[in-house]
């Protein structure tokens, strides 16, 4: 989520001014560039593997256990205790991670830092598989129950639950409000309008109506039916996009291990032709870490928020589900694009221009399949976009419910998503993309911060899971559960009934009873 992508996407026709607002966008984009490349990038990839260390490389050892868990979740029993399933939560987090970033950010990383960039990428993603796996299980373990039978948590919840500080849980829910409520909701909206105009000539102003017309009835029916749309239309545009880059893979075999080797050489500068238009190994490097970070958002603090809405029997089950998602959005989604543009031979490091990245991937498709694959990819975008536009509505309804102690229906949210998703298809948003870049960053060091402080309640819990799978292997239980009550793994006695024993509560036993909103 670049500072390059306003002025990319920002309508046909749409001038460039010389107004106060304008330079101040400028100004924002200057911070925001040094704050990534000069901190927020190491930051997190140091993070990653400190995680990837004391998980002794969960994402690599267990990745067979990440996709058992992603292929039983769907109809788990665990689905009729309330809530939403596994598998949905895993959809709703995939549906805001994989955007047009997939398809622009990738096109503009490879356009500004070269074919290496996408090794960086993959490097980034694969330490990162670490960060998302405990994000997400803190979002699980620290979860509290909502009035309509759905769970709530991420980060504003472990870090006020866990951390014993409302106060950061407040910041961060602002924060992370404006920025999935309005600044992105928007940005999608104009990749859309965008999209439609450039291929079908459609005035902005009618996209904008039709895109609020169908947005309404889904975000008004709330998390659920956000949910059961995201179910089928995440996976769906994953495997429609990874189909293409399959044919197109067909089609050019012969030329496959040089593509590859334009990756690997570009990573460290060893061949200056596959050098971007920054040039070097350092343009690579930070272009494939910035763009690989944020399109994954391991690390941010937003994928936690779909995960804690899970029903699930164990936190180690959503953290491996989520923490694949990272590796679909990068190593499968992300790669697909790279292999398209590398492919096509309509990529020429040698003449590439930034302002090109926004088309090069659809030219990219045209030059294989043929004039009508724009208009395929027009409906790819639109998926992509629209999917993420739901997906982040419900990080900013999760994060109200925090800061309103879930007294709230969300009227106030939901009209705000609309207004948002208007207002985006009409206008130019180079401004807002900056100022939310900036706010996405300094939410990303909160959670950070608060993740590592928080490790050892997720790596207790992991080795609760691996001791319980210890024990099922060797029959001595039917099943894996997580009971937080006296349980030797963890730091102290974990707050709320969530996760208590059965003969604790006042119910019988399911994961998630009595616990409020907002605690």
């Amino acid at each position: 989520m670049t500072s390059y992508l306003p002025t990319l996407l920002a309508p046909a026709g749409t001038t460039v001014s010389t107004s106060a607002l304008d330079s101040a966008a400028d100004t924002l984009a200057t911070i925001s560039d040094r704050f990534y490349g000069g901190f927020l990038a190491w930051a997190l990839i140091a993070v990653g593997l400190y995680f990837t260390l004391r998980t002794r490389a969960v994402q690599f050892r267990l990745f067979g256990a990440m996709l058992r868990e992603v292929a039983g979740s769907r109809s788990s029993a665990d689905d009729h205790e309330g809530g939403i399933s596994s598998f949905q939560a895993f959809a709703i987090g995939l549906a805001s991670r994989v955007g047009t970033g997939n398809i622009v950010g990738v096109a503009l990383a490879i356009t500004m830092g070269g074919p290496g960039a996408v090794f960086w990428m993959w490097v980034v993603a694969l330490v990162g598989m670490a960060t998302g796996f405990v994000e997400s299980t803190l979002a699980q373990v620290f979860k509290v129950r909502h009035s309509d039978g759905t769970f709530r948590g991420g980060p504003a919840y472990y870090i006020s639950r866990g951390l014993g500080s409302r106060r950061w849980g407040a910041i961060f829910a602002v924060i992370i409000t404006f920025v999935f409520g309005f600044a992105y909701e928007a940005t999608q909206a104009n990749t859309i309008s965008t999209m439609v105009q450039d291929t079908f000539d459609v005035s902005p102003w009618a996209t904008a109506v039709v895109l609020v017309l169908i947005t309404a009835p889904i975000v008004f029916k709330g998390i659920r039916r956000v949910a059961r749309i995201a179910e089928w239309m995440a996976p769906l545009m994953a495997t429609v996009y990874a189909i293409i880059a399959l044919v197109i893979l067909v089609m050019n075999l012969g030329a496959i291990p040089m593509a590859l080797r334009e990756i690997v050489e570009g990573a460290f500068g060893l061949n200056q032709a596959f050098a971007g238009l920054a040039g070097g190994f350092y343009a690579a490097m930070i272009n494939g870490v910035r763009r690989g970070l944020f399109s994954n958002e391991a690390g941010e603090g937003s994928v936690p928020n779909a995960a804690a809405t899970a029903t699930t029997s164990h936190p180690v089950r959503q953290g491996f589900i989520q923490s694949l998602g990272v590796f679909v959005d990068t190593l499968v989604v992300c790669t697909a694009t790279a292999l398209i543009v590398l492919l096509s031979g309509v990529y020429d490091p040698a003449t590439a221009q930034a302002d090109g990245a926004s088309t090069l991937t659809s030219a990219s498709v045209a030059s294989q399949l043929g004039d009508w694959a724009q208009y395929l990819m027009v409906a790819i975008v639109f998926v992509f976009a629209y999917s993420s536009l739901l997906g982040n509505y419900t990080y900013a309804e999760v994060n109200m419910d925090f800061l309103l102690r879930g007294r709230s229906k969300h009227y106030g949210l939901r009209t705000v998503i609309l207004v948002a998703t208007f207002i985006g298809a009409v206008s130019s948003l180079t401004f807002v993309w900056n100022l939310a870049d900036i706010a996405m960053g300094v939410m990303a060091v909160i959670n950070i911060v608060a993740i590592v402080l928080l490790g050892k309640w997720c790596f207790g819990v992991l080795r609760d899971w691996e001791a319980q799978r210890k024990a099922l292997v060797a029959g001595e239980i039917e099943e894996i559960r997580f009971v937080s009550t006296d349980n030797p793994y963890l730091p102290r006695e974990l707050p709320g009934d969530v996760w208590a024993a059965p003969s604790s509560q006042e119910e019988p036993a399911s994961p998630g009873n009595h616990a409020s909103v907002g605690a």
